[in-house]
């Protein structure tokens, strides 16, 4: 007969792999994208070290291009780590709500699950019907994890065989990872619209202008931007069933 423990074994077992599974698309979405990174990272004079350790440490995605090409514009570390706080401000609501699927059951682990969040792990997480465990958020985010480092090391490796024209241009690769996530939204909704023009416009009058020091002309963008869209974003009121 099958005992308790065992039954607990398998169904821990059960549960990594459905998680692994789960995470084997995000995996995929994020290799090719971080091997443009690696082969960015290489081309903008990083070492191979602090290449891995930017994707494995920080794991942000499009911040890590933005925070890139802000590193070769001259930025300063605090506007970097501002710019960067910015553009994941979002990863504080998902990891809130998150929270209260889990409850109490990863108080322990929380900062470790948090540091794993991204778009893509939430929207998994987010449908996921079943019952949250951290074993579960753990997998699926290590599986997201281990595809974005692992494409970063094969795109500096590849990076090394590139001329370095190509190499330097692959810096294209962040405004087309930007416009995916963008053009979804566009189509969709107007007011998407008017803030990305209003963005476009500020930008250029501002380095135009050329008042502000390398860098924080995205900035002020940010937050003007993300101040005008909270003024005129609707509030959705909800439905109350009784």
């Amino acid at each position: 007969m099958t005992t308790a423990s065992e039954k607990h074994g398998f169904n821990q077992k059960m549960e990594i792999r459905r998680a692994v599974q789960a995470g084997i698309p995000i995996f995929i979405g994020y290799f090719p994208a971080a091997v443009a990174f690696g082969i960015l990272a290489k081309g903008c004079s990083t070492s191979f070290v602090e290449a891995v350790l930017f994707s494995s440490v920080v794991f942000a995605g499009a911040s890590q291009f933005i925070a890139l090409n802000l590193l070769m514009t001259g930025m300063g570390p605090a506007g970097i780590i501002l710019t960067t706080l910015l553009v994941n401000f979002r990863h504080f609501l998902m990891s809130a709500y998150l929270s209260t699927r889990l409850k109490n059951l990863a108080h322990k682990t929380y900062f470790l699950l948090a540091f794993g969040v991204t778009d893509e792990v939430f929207s998994v997480l987010s449908f996921h019907k079943e019952k949250l465990t951290p074993r579960f958020v753990f997998f699926l985010e290590l599986s997201s994890w281990a595809g974005w480092v692992s494409g970063t090391v094969c795109g500096y490796v590849l990076g090394g065989f590139l001329p370095d024209i190509l190499t330097q241009s692959m810096g294209v690769a962040l405004y087309a990872l930007l416009l995916a996530i963008l053009l979804p939204a566009l189509k969709t909704s107007r007011q998407t619209v008017f803030l990305a023009v209003l963005s476009a416009v500020l930008n250029t009058l501002l380095i135009w202008l050329n008042l502000l020091p390398d860098g924080w002309t995205l900035i002020v963008c940010i937050l003007v931007v993300a101040f005008t869209g909270a003024l005129i974003t609707p509030e959705k009121k909800e439905t109350v069933y009784e």
